[in-house]
Protein backbone atom coordinates (compact mmCIF):
# COMPACT_ATOMS: atom_id res chain seq x y z
CA UNK A 1 0.00 0.00 0.00
CA UNK A 2 0.71 3.14 -0.74
CA UNK A 3 2.89 4.89 2.19
CA UNK A 4 0.84 7.94 2.22
CA UNK A 5 -2.10 6.21 1.63
CA UNK A 6 -1.88 3.76 4.83
CA UNK A 7 -1.25 6.51 7.07
CA UNK A 8 -4.08 8.44 5.73
CA UNK A 9 -6.13 5.26 6.51
CA UNK A 10 -4.66 4.72 9.76
CA UNK A 11 -5.40 8.19 10.99
CA UNK A 12 -9.00 8.00 9.62
CA UNK A 13 -9.20 4.68 12.09
CA UNK A 14 -7.97 6.52 14.92
CA UNK A 15 -9.85 9.11 14.29
CA UNK A 16 -13.48 7.50 14.29
CA UNK A 17 -12.52 5.38 17.12
CA UNK A 18 -12.20 8.56 19.20
CA UNK A 19 -15.39 10.82 18.01
CA UNK A 20 -17.02 12.12 20.94
CA UNK A 21 -20.02 14.97 21.01
CA UNK A 22 -20.49 17.74 23.60
CA UNK A 23 -24.03 19.59 23.75
CA UNK A 24 -23.75 23.46 22.95
CA UNK A 25 -26.62 25.30 23.73
CA UNK A 26 -27.31 28.13 20.84
CA UNK A 27 -24.86 31.25 21.44
CA UNK A 28 -25.27 34.65 21.21
CA UNK A 29 -22.78 36.41 19.26
CA UNK A 30 -23.67 39.57 20.24
CA UNK A 31 -23.70 38.47 23.95
CA UNK A 32 -20.18 37.09 23.66
CA UNK A 33 -18.11 40.10 22.51
CA UNK A 34 -19.76 41.74 25.41
CA UNK A 35 -18.65 38.97 27.76
CA UNK A 36 -15.46 38.37 26.10
CA UNK A 37 -13.83 41.31 27.36
CA UNK A 38 -11.68 39.49 29.88
CA UNK A 39 -10.45 37.16 27.36
CA UNK A 40 -8.97 40.22 25.15
CA UNK A 41 -6.25 40.53 27.22
CA UNK A 42 -4.42 37.17 26.29
CA UNK A 43 -6.66 36.31 23.00
CA UNK A 44 -7.17 39.84 21.34
CA UNK A 45 -10.40 41.98 20.87
CA UNK A 46 -10.93 39.47 17.47
CA UNK A 47 -9.94 36.23 19.22
CA UNK A 48 -6.58 36.72 17.24
CA UNK A 49 -3.74 37.12 20.26
CA UNK A 50 -0.33 38.97 20.09
CA UNK A 51 1.66 36.40 21.97
CA UNK A 52 2.63 32.99 19.84
CA UNK A 53 1.99 30.88 23.19
CA UNK A 54 -1.83 32.25 23.61
CA UNK A 55 -3.71 30.45 21.14
CA UNK A 56 -6.04 32.37 18.60
CA UNK A 57 -9.59 31.59 18.89
CA UNK A 58 -10.97 33.72 16.16
CA UNK A 59 -12.85 31.33 13.67
CA UNK A 60 -12.55 28.15 15.82
CA UNK A 61 -15.94 25.60 15.65
CA UNK A 62 -18.16 26.67 18.40
CA UNK A 63 -18.72 22.90 19.85
CA UNK A 64 -14.93 22.78 20.28
CA UNK A 65 -14.49 26.11 21.89
CA UNK A 66 -17.39 25.05 24.56
CA UNK A 67 -15.84 21.78 25.00
CA UNK A 68 -12.36 23.46 26.19
CA UNK A 69 -14.02 25.78 28.07
CA UNK A 70 -15.72 23.07 29.49
CA UNK A 71 -12.78 20.74 30.60
CA UNK A 72 -10.83 23.92 32.03
CA UNK A 73 -13.92 24.17 34.32
CA UNK A 74 -14.01 20.94 35.37
CA UNK A 75 -10.66 19.69 35.49
CA UNK A 76 -10.05 18.23 32.54
CA UNK A 77 -7.66 20.36 30.73
CA UNK A 78 -5.45 22.00 33.01
CA UNK A 79 -4.38 25.67 32.95
CA UNK A 80 -3.46 27.95 35.54
CA UNK A 81 -4.27 31.00 34.27
CA UNK A 82 -7.50 29.35 31.68
CA UNK A 83 -8.81 26.96 35.45
CA UNK A 84 -9.73 30.46 36.93
CA UNK A 85 -11.10 31.98 34.23
CA UNK A 86 -13.30 29.49 33.21
CA UNK A 87 -14.56 28.35 36.76
CA UNK A 88 -17.38 31.37 36.74
CA UNK A 89 -18.66 30.58 33.52
CA UNK A 90 -22.16 28.92 33.17
CA UNK A 91 -22.94 27.27 29.95
CA UNK A 92 -24.82 30.10 28.14
CA UNK A 93 -21.77 32.15 28.73
CA UNK A 94 -19.40 29.15 27.00
CA UNK A 95 -22.20 29.26 24.76
CA UNK A 96 -22.00 33.24 23.73
CA UNK A 97 -18.42 33.30 24.34
CA UNK A 98 -18.03 30.64 21.27
CA UNK A 99 -20.65 31.73 19.49
CA UNK A 100 -18.59 35.12 19.24
CA UNK A 101 -14.99 33.92 18.51
CA UNK A 102 -16.42 31.30 16.00
CA UNK A 103 -17.52 34.59 14.13
CA UNK A 104 -14.26 36.09 13.37
CA UNK A 105 -11.95 36.01 11.04
CA UNK A 106 -8.36 34.24 12.11
CA UNK A 107 -5.35 35.86 11.00
CA UNK A 108 -3.26 33.54 8.74
CA UNK A 109 0.26 32.95 9.26
CA UNK A 110 3.43 31.98 7.31
CA UNK A 111 5.41 28.69 7.43
CA UNK A 112 9.32 28.62 7.80
CA UNK A 113 10.34 28.03 4.35
CA UNK A 114 12.74 25.89 5.78
CA UNK A 115 10.33 23.28 7.28
CA UNK A 116 7.77 23.47 4.66
CA UNK A 117 8.51 19.98 3.03
CA UNK A 118 8.93 18.21 6.25
CA UNK A 119 5.88 19.51 7.35
CA UNK A 120 3.72 18.58 4.45
CA UNK A 121 4.72 15.03 4.50
CA UNK A 122 3.80 15.02 8.18
CA UNK A 123 0.63 17.12 8.07
CA UNK A 124 -0.48 15.05 4.37
CA UNK A 125 1.06 11.67 4.57
CA UNK A 126 2.05 11.74 8.55
CA UNK A 127 5.05 8.66 9.35
CA UNK A 128 4.41 5.26 8.58
CA UNK A 129 8.04 4.32 9.79
CA UNK A 130 7.22 5.58 13.59
CA UNK A 131 2.77 5.23 13.40
CA UNK A 132 2.05 8.98 12.72
CA UNK A 133 -1.18 9.51 11.20
CA UNK A 134 -1.68 11.99 8.79
CA UNK A 135 -3.12 15.18 10.43
CA UNK A 136 -5.28 16.19 7.51
CA UNK A 137 -7.23 12.90 7.88
CA UNK A 138 -9.00 14.57 11.02
CA UNK A 139 -7.96 18.74 10.82
CA UNK A 140 -9.17 18.30 6.71
CA UNK A 141 -6.43 19.18 3.84
CA UNK A 142 -6.49 23.02 4.39
CA UNK A 143 -6.39 22.70 8.35
CA UNK A 144 -10.42 23.43 8.64
CA UNK A 145 -11.09 20.70 10.99
CA UNK A 146 -14.74 18.80 11.35
CA UNK A 147 -17.25 20.50 13.87
CA UNK A 148 -19.29 17.58 13.55
CA UNK A 149 -16.42 15.04 15.24
CA UNK A 150 -15.44 18.11 16.98
CA UNK A 151 -11.56 17.67 15.54
CA UNK A 152 -10.31 21.35 15.75
CA UNK A 153 -9.58 24.19 12.92
CA UNK A 154 -6.09 24.07 12.67
CA UNK A 155 -5.31 26.59 9.92
CA UNK A 156 -3.12 29.43 11.10
CA UNK A 157 -2.65 29.03 14.66
CA UNK A 158 0.94 30.16 16.34
CA UNK A 159 3.71 27.71 15.42
CA UNK A 160 4.59 27.74 19.10
CA UNK A 161 1.41 27.26 20.52
CA UNK A 162 0.80 23.81 18.37
CA UNK A 163 4.18 22.84 19.33
CA UNK A 164 3.47 23.71 23.18
CA UNK A 165 0.01 21.05 23.10
CA UNK A 166 2.02 18.33 20.86
CA UNK A 167 4.74 17.92 23.70
CA UNK A 168 2.18 18.56 26.61
CA UNK A 169 -0.02 15.80 24.51
CA UNK A 170 3.05 13.60 24.04
CA UNK A 171 3.88 13.79 27.56
CA UNK A 172 0.01 13.04 28.87
CA UNK A 173 0.30 16.33 30.35
CA UNK A 174 -2.78 17.39 28.09
CA UNK A 175 -5.29 14.26 28.02
CA UNK A 176 -8.68 16.07 27.58
CA UNK A 177 -8.43 13.97 23.57
CA UNK A 178 -11.00 11.83 22.51
CA UNK A 179 -10.05 8.38 22.87
CA UNK A 180 -6.19 9.39 23.65
CA UNK A 181 -5.46 9.52 19.71
CA UNK A 182 -3.81 12.96 20.25
CA UNK A 183 -1.87 11.61 23.23
CA UNK A 184 -0.85 8.69 20.96
CA UNK A 185 -0.04 10.40 17.81
CA UNK A 186 2.02 13.35 19.80
CA UNK A 187 3.74 10.63 21.36
CA UNK A 188 5.69 9.12 18.08
CA UNK A 189 6.94 12.07 16.69
CA UNK A 190 10.25 14.00 17.01
CA UNK A 191 10.53 17.44 18.39
CA UNK A 192 11.41 18.19 14.42
CA UNK A 193 8.69 16.44 13.16
CA UNK A 194 6.62 18.61 15.73
CA UNK A 195 8.31 22.01 14.72
CA UNK A 196 7.92 21.67 11.02
CA UNK A 197 4.25 20.69 11.37
CA UNK A 198 3.29 23.44 13.50
CA UNK A 199 5.06 25.40 10.87
CA UNK A 200 2.75 24.28 8.26
CA UNK A 201 -0.20 24.85 9.76
CA UNK A 202 0.72 28.15 10.72
CA UNK A 203 0.87 28.70 6.79
CA UNK A 204 -2.27 26.91 6.03
CA UNK A 205 -4.87 28.77 4.58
Amino acid sequence: MNKNLFSGVLAVVVCLTGVSGVAVAGGDAAAGKTKSATCAGCHGPDGNSANPLWPKLAGQHEKYLVKQLKDFKEGRRNDPTMAPMAAPLEEQDMADLAAFFSSQTIKQGAADPELVELGEKIYRGGNMTSGVAACMACHGPSGKGNPQANFPALAGQHADYTVLQLKRFASGERANDAGKMMRSIASKMTEAEMKAVASYIQGLH
